[in-house]
């Protein structure tokens, strides 16, 4: 066996993601009848602040699952089998979205990319231009492909789909991206918003959650895909009153609670800022390093996760099993077609300066005993930028 590491483990997967200590104690407790008004106010409140993160005025339903199931829920309550659904593969988890979607026997059309960009809105709107019989039911978009850190800029695709004039639903999957980056389910006209309790909630895994348009409950109507577990329906009540049609996962909920209020005393626009200068600060480090981003757009950059391609000729498993066994410190790995080649650093949810700073020294030190080609300096440039912004004079 290898030798232990003294010191706590650096946990800097793009999910799950560090569990604060306020969400830990806020579970360490025993469970509540959740038939009782302790749980019935609970849920209430907890609806609320998510409506708060989703910026939603509208349903929001929560189940015991991950985000694969949120997935499926958003698609059994609004579609019938044989439903076009415009898809996007901008990487491997949309890649695996699609695959759900074939799995109930929906049609899914499919626009691919290099997996280095996020999805073309224009790309979008011209299929949805040439549907003239309205053949497709829903447009299905990732925000943050986690897999290659690239976003997605969903108010652009709301708007070539208004301008193509479509009424497919707009489904987009914030797994990555709410509560790290700017998402406003009801300003950007999202029909389903998609997400779960690991990444940028700061929760366990264990929590999948759907927002709810109203266009998309009257879809409901007409969707012909069997649902039960999945079904909204209940949970349009259980918003009102707390309570659940089934046994909820109730210290999850104690610590969604907690997490969720640390949110919001921090502030949205603080953590959406805090997010991008740590996002900036691995680039730079990145950079420094002389090694290449996967995402080729600067526009598309994520702010919770930078995936790094390894030179060629090298193995991005075989470093991070070195970072791994040598400092104590997981990250994530490539995926689908970019399995091997890049590292993922994840830097979204409970993550400080000091913690970042560790983690990229973390990464340096494991380039060297790997002896994966790089340029020294890749946590000073990191570092400098950092005390830049505490400053007051990044740019």
């Amino acid at each position: 066996m290898p030798t232990p590491v003294a010191g706590r483990h650096f946990l800097h997967t793009p999910g799950p993601t560090n569990v604060p200590d306020r969400v830990l104690r806020a579970m360490d407790r025993n469970a509540v009848n959740h038939r009782g008004p302790e749980f019935g106010a609970l849920g209430r409140e907890v609806v609320a602040k998510l409506r708060a993160i989703f910026q939603t005025n509208g349903i929001v339903a929560i189940f015991p699952s991950s985000g694969t199931g949120a997935w499926e829920a958003a698609m059994v309550n609004t579609l019938s089998a044989g439903d076009r659904v415009l898809m996007t593969r901008t990487g491997w988890f949309s890649y695996l979205w699609e695959q759900l979607a074939a799995t109930h026997r929906l049609d899914p059309v499919l626009l691919d990319t290099d997996w280095r960009r996020g999805a073309d809105p224009d790309a979008i709107g011209a299929v949805l231009r040439d549907d003239r019989e309205y053949r497709i039911k829903a447009v299905c978009v990732v925000h943050c492909e986690t897999s290659t850190s690239c976003m997605t800029d969903i108010r652009a695709v709301r708007t070539a789909m208004d301008r193509a004039g479509h009424p497919a639903l707009l489904m987009v999957d914030a797994i990555s991206s709410l509560a790290c980056a700017d998402l406003r389910h009801d300003e950007w006209g999202i029909d389903v918003t998609i997400a779960g309790s690991q990444k940028g909630l700061m929760v366990p895994p264990g929590l999948g959650f759907n927002a709810i348009s109203n266009k998309a409950l009257a879809a409901m109507k007409s969707a012909a895909l069997a649902r039960g577990y999945w079904d909204w329906a209940p949970l349009v009540t259980a918003n009102s009153t707390g309570f659940f049609p089934y046994t909820p996962a109730v210290n999850l909920l104690f610590g969604l609670n907690e997490a969720l209020a640390m949110l919001l005393e921090e502030g949205l626009p603080n953590v959406f800022a805090r997010h991008n200068v740590y996002a900036e600060a691995t680039r730079r480090a990145v950079r420094t390093w002389g090694l290449e981003l996967q995402c080729q757009d600067p526009v598309a950059y994520a702010p919770g996760v930078t995936a790094v391609r390894v030179p060629d000729g090298h193995s991005a498993d075989a470093l991070r099993a070195t970072i791994l066994e040598t400092f104590n410190m997981s990250m994530g790995n490539g995926l689908g077609r970019i399995d091997d080649k890049v590292f993922r650093i994840g830097h979204m949810g409970d993550v400080g300066p000091l913690q970042l700073a560790g983690a990229l020294a973390g990464v340096e030190m494991g380039l060297s005993v790997a002896g994966v080609p790089y340029r020294a300096g890749g946590v000073q440039a990191a570092i400098d930028y950092l005390a830049q912004h505490a400053r007051g004079t990044a740019r």
